[in-house]
């Protein structure tokens, strides 16, 4: 290693923030040249570098942590199936988590590599979510899928552009596979151009610096945060800590699904075990390798260094393993779509694991769901078809020092929420109600966050609502005495207001344009003793209006507190 990517410390720091800002600009670049309000209002996309040996060396600071493990398993597939015969103007593609290492198959990823005067030195890569990747059902994310091969268009690791030629026969497949290829063609040219962006910038970080010193640097990046990970993690106790909780379902009958964790951590050692986790279930909420690494990577990095960059160096820090064959690590085929509600819960066993040991770093249970809603149909208007798909944010759990936050995603699902202005801009749908949900963050001395609700009245004659989601049945749980988070719920209210309750998975439904659709999500755990909240801080709940008097006489004002 020359010596001055080891000993120039300024200089190092200098490339690592260029780097940084190489991934945030490829990050909005994405974001701005999207065509579909999953990509550039909701920003559900990642963008990232890796070095030639496809090691991650730089994540964009509003990257997904749910992306991190499988775009890093996309570029090592790439290595490994296309070795030498890698040039420059090749771009590749990708998303199966079985041939391509991906996620699931609405996350596309490409790939670029980044060649200086001929030399492989890097690549350039992004994920987005598309609203639609063919299948079954629209969106592909809807309950009842059992298999992979219901969930839509399977790309492996296939090389996309050659030389700076696009393969057309092979794009056009791609769009001939999805519902709203127009749009998807327009996510494809935001990908295309992000990648193309982010390996402009990689050579001219070369130019400046040289290439010798950038693969140094790349190098000593990834030992610091090896290093800082490690330091980091003496901080556990040595000992053996357990937790269990479940999934409500998995959208075919099967219930109370387990999600077991235990933490060994011995003076030079830490092993995550998911040994006595449920084997992996017909419905669509298996959890692929990748993301399960990705979420033990970040619960442990939220928990003791939240600013570590995110590279190679985290996933040799701990030693993860779980049963083949397991719900958090699936034999093919299994359907996987709706992973992201095993991964939130693999965060929560995580942090329950090391309450005791660790109190002032853990939070109580937050909503443990993304909340996947989608309503498709046909505008009589326009005579097209339409199709809106987002995800709901809800109640992030009580923390030894603060309440949770209100309404946001949580954990590995670090995406926006969708505006009203662009829904009702773009779809036939007009939102009746955007509301904090009250009553729904459990009490406590820190009380935990609350859910959303949203309201949605179509205005078309018919169209199709189908709906995920999680904590529907099992409420959010508090720490230390802290009280549960109220559960979430979808319905559908009929025009005389009754409302029908609809299942946690839902996988697809007729509503008409009398009908309102009604998605609630849940609120989160509160930690600590509800006796112990000040006075102050209680009339403040009352004050802001997200909690009633009776959920304060409840929950506060007793006799214990002389109140």
């Amino acid at each position: 290693m020359p010596k001055t990517a080891a000993h120039d410390p300024i200089t190092l720091e200098i490339l690592s923030n260029a780097l940084r800002s190489v991934a945030d600009e490829t990050f909005v670049a994405l974001q701005k040249s999207a065509y579909s309000t999953n990509i550039k209002e909701r920003c559900d996309h990642s963008t990232a570098l890796f070095d030639a040996k496809a090691r991650l060396i730089m994540q964009a600071k509003r990257s997904l942590p749910l992306h991190v493990g499988a775009i890093s398993g996309t570029v090592t597939r790439l290595v490994e199936k296309f070795g030498d015969d890698i040039h420059e103007g090749d771009v590749f593609a990708g998303n199966d988590p079985y041939a391509a290492s991906g996620s699931h198959l609405p996350d596309i990823c490409i790939i670029a590599p980044v060649f200086h005067s001929g030399r492989l030195v890097g690549f350039s890569g992004c994920t987005a979510h598309h609203a639609d990747i063919g299948g079954s059902s629209v969106g592909g994310a809807s309950g009842g899928l059992t298999e992979i091969f219901q969930e839509g268009f399977r790309i492996p690791m296939i090389r996309l552009f050659s030389r700076g030629a696009i393969n057309r026969d092979i794009f056009e497949i791609m769009l001939l596979n999805v519902r709203g290829a127009e749009e998807r063609r327009g996510d494809y040219y935001a990908q295309f151009a992000a990648v193309a962006l982010g390996t402009k910038r990689l050579v001219e970080i070369c130019n400046r610096y040289g290439v010798d010193f950038v693969e140094a640097a790349f190098e000593e990046l990834i030992g610091r945060t090896r290093e800082r990970m490690r330091r980091a993690l003496e901080l556990i106790p040595a000992g053996e800590y357990s937790f269990r909780d479940v999934l409500d379902d998995d959208g075919m009958a099967n219930r109370d699904l387990p999600v077991v964790v235990t933490i060994r951590k011995s003076e030079d050692r830490l092993t995550v075990d998911f040994a006595g986790t449920a084997p992996q279930t017909p419905g669509n909420v298996n959890s692929p390798w990748g993301d399960t690494v990705s979420m033990v990577i970040y619960a442990f990095k939220g928990l003791f260094d939240p600013e570590i960059p995110n590279n190679h160096g985290l996933f040799s820090a701990i030693e993860i393993m779980a049963p083949q064959g397991s719900l958090v690590r699936p034999d093919y085929p299994a359907a996987v779509t709706n992973r992201s509600y095993t991964s939130q819960r693999i965060v929560d066993v995580i942090l329950g694991a090391l309450a005791d040991v660790l109190p002032e770093r853990v939070v109580a249970a937050s909503n443990g769901s993304n909340t996947g809603i989608y309503i498709y149909g046909t505008d009589p208007r326009t005579k097209r078809s339409f199709y809106f798909f987002e995800t709901m944010g809800g109640g992030f759990g009580g923390r030894a020092t603060k309440d949770g936050k209100d309404a946001v995603q949580v954990h590995c699902t670090n995406t926006a929420n969708t505006p009203i202005e662009a829904i009702e801009r773009e779809f036939p749908l007009l939102v009746e109600e955007y509301a904090i949900v009250d009553d729904s963050g459990g009490a406590g001395r820190f009380r935990g966050g609350c859910g959303l609700r949203r309201v949605i009245r179509p205005l078309v004659p018919e169209c199709t609502f189908g709906g995920t989601g999680e904590r529907f049945t099992h409420r959010p749980w508090g720490l230390f005495g802290g009280c549960e988070g109220e559960s979430g719920r979808f319905a559908i209210r009929k025009p005389d207001g009754s409302e029908e309750r609809l299942p946690t998975k839902v996988p697809g439904v007729r509503v008409s344009s009398e009908d309102r659709i009604v998605m609630q999500t849940a609120g989160s755990g509160g930690y600590g003793d509800p006796a112990q909240r000040p006075p102050a801080a209680v009339e403040a709940d009352l004050k802001d209006g997200k909690f009633s008097e009776s959920y304060v006489r409840r929950h506060y004002r007793n006799p214990d507190r002389g109140q």
